[in-house]
């Protein structure tokens, strides 16, 4: 341990701990804009200088390593002084429209600003960037508000690995843009949102798509939406609620009160998607498939498979995400039992990814010149509707889920988790084969925020080998061991987002302290619902009976599957 002084307190921390850490442990607010207690230190801004005694310069706390018998000053004349001109500087380069930007309730720079109680006139001229780039149905990057902190750089190359941002030039000129200066839809990006999460300002945002369910809220369509199992332990939080309040019943009734006709859970599909995806794994099995199959439930991790491992796409399970299977389903089984036309409903999906909106427009997912679904919302579009809207979301009454497509199970809900879709499947798969019921059905090895978890589990007589990563960092590194033949696999869950669903892109801004807390909302809500194997979900059983037939019959692969496409041409 080491102990120094940090404004006349003394304080003792662990060896190896910056000033920073030293700070937090005595409640001292130290201004970072390019530090993120997710990434590593970059000390880009230098908003968070100090003075240390016996140094000649101020010293970036998140950097600085601490001494024994360190003496700190945080908030001296010197440093003051500083810290202001560096903020001026930044502000000196960034957009300042902030009453139009989508950032402007949890912009990090002008939280800062305001802490700091700056509000001189800018002695330097503004100088911004220009460019917008709107080609992305899933981010928006502005260039006139990046502050070149680098976080979305070190998310999108350093955690998950698609190199879709890059940093060009130096000093004055620096940039952080993409790849040749190509458009965000035609880069190596795969809607992830990960940069849109690290972004302390609003140069990269969600593409908001509000404004197209309102107008379908005022027209003569019936609006149906579906919502993701996620977005129960997301929304509240998104609304200012303490991460990991569970709002089920709430989210259903500001939706109903927004307008929206008919809301649908999505855990419904998830424990279709088990039935479907199940069935499939002990065909492959039996039948001498290709393995080990992959889950395909990530549509961020779909297109990373498409554009940097395109010779495992056999690998991948031919069903469409859970999301996608619901938008198959509303507009045929559906509209035909309530009588309506494809056409005449509007469907909308409730996500925590924003990679669900560039799934979405995939051209296979639709048929006859229409689109399974309509609009994609996120989270955050969804919280800004309840808020335009003057919904005190706190106090709103329980609402259930519609029916038919109402009722969902544990094993549906845990897919907002990593290792929740491999559990899920697990606890089917076990009862199907075996004819036995399990005695436990928690499989807690899948469990967690290990970058790679692997699990071996006795079905009947055989040894199903699993194993789960999350994030598109961890994925590499797993897929590049499948790609060398050196670990032997039956069944792989992959999820694009760091966490799962409940890190997804479209929720509220994040770290893993957050993450922690709506995991355990995750596994809570699972133990509270009556039903926790998607094989006794009695609402799936019937859809098979009327419609479907059999998983992975005809109907089910004319509506429930789909086929994936070779992208590694973008890399070239």
């Amino acid at each position: 341990m080491v102990k120094l002084t940090i404004d006349g307190q003394q304080v003792e921390v662990k060896e190896g701990s910056t000033i920073l850490d030293a700070t937090k442990k005595l409640n001292i607010w130290i201004p970072t804009l390019c530090h993120h207690p997710d990434q590593a230190v970059k000390a880009n801004c230098r908003m968070c200088v100090v003075d240390v005694e016996g140094q000649r310069v101020l010293q970036p706390s998140c950097a600085f390593p601490v001494t024994e018998g360190m003496v700190v000053h945080t908030h001296s004349q010197k440093v003051r002084s500083a810290r202001s001109n560096i903020l001026e500087l930044i502000l000196a380069h960034h957009n300042q429209d902030c009453l139009h930007c989508p950032r402007n309730e949890n912009c990090e720079l002008r939280i800062i600003a305001e802490k700091m109680g700056f509000n001189k006139k800018l002695r330097f001229p503004l100088h911004i960037k220009e460019g917008m780039d709107t080609s992305s149905p899933s981010i928006v990057r502005d260039l006139s508000k990046c502050i070149n902190c680098g976080r979305c750089e070190y998310a999108c190359n350093e955690i998950q690995t698609v190199f879709a941002i890059t940093k060009e030039n130096r000093s004055f000129d620096t940039l952080y843009t993409t790849p040749f200066g190509m458009d965000l839809a035609s880069s190596p990006c795969i809607n992830c949102g990960q940069c849109v999460q690290a972004c302390p300002v609003g140069a990269l945002t969600i593409h908001d798509d509000t404004e197209k369910v309102w107008q379908a809220i005022d027209s003569d369509k019936l609006v149906v939406a579906q919502v993701a199992p996620a977005v129960r332990i997301t929304l509240a939080e998104a609304l200012g609620e303490e991460p990991g309040s569970i709002s089920t019943g709430r989210l259903v009734t500001a939706m109903k009160q927004l307008g929206i006709d008919v809301v649908f859970d999505t855990d419904f599909t998830a424990d279709l998607t088990i039935m479907e995806e199940g069935t499939e794994l002990l065909g492959r099995i039996n039948n001498g498939g290709v393995l080990p199959m992959i889950t395909s439930c990530s549509p961020g991790w779909i297109k990373f498979c498409e554009t940097y491992y395109p010779d495992h796409l056999a690998n991948l399970s031919t069903c469409k995400s859970p999301q996608a299977m619901f938008g198959a389903l509303l507009k045929t089984y559906y509209a035909n039992k309530i009588g309506k036309k494809p056409q005449d409903i509007y469907s909308v999906s409730i996500m925590p990814c924003t990679a669900k909106k560039y799934e979405a427009n995939r051209p296979e997912l639709g048929r006859d010149g229409y689109a399974d679904i309509d609009v994609v919302l996120t989270v955050q579009e969804l919280a800004k509707m309840i808020k335009s809207a003057g919904i005190n979301y706190k106090d709103l009454p329980d609402t259930q889920f519609d029916d038919p497509f109402g009722l969902g199970t544990g094993a549906g809900e845990i897919f907002g988790a990593t290792g929740g879709v491999m559990e899920a499947a697990l606890r089917s798969v076990y009862e199907i084969v075996t004819g036995e019921e399990l005695k436990n059905l928690d499989f807690t090895e899948v469990r967690g925020f290990e970058g790679i978890k692997e699990a071996t589990v006795p079905v009947g007589n055989l040894n199903v080998k699993v194993a789960v990563a999350h994030g598109l960092g961890n994925a590499r590194k797993l897929m590049d061991a499948v790609r060398a033949k050196q670990v032997d696999y039956h069944f792989i869950e992959i999820m694009a987002c760091p966490g799962g669903c409940i890190g997804g892109g479209g929720n509220p801004i994040k770290n893993w302290e957050k993450m922690a807390k709506r995991l355990k909302a995750v596994y809570e809500e699972d133990k509270n619902l009556p039903r926790r194997k998607s094989h006794e979900n009695p609402a799936v059983s019937e859809l098979y009976k009327q419609f479907l037939g059999e998983p992975n019959g005809h109907k089910s692969h004319e509506l429930l599957h789909t086929h994936y496409f070779n992208r590694s041409d973008i890399l070239k």
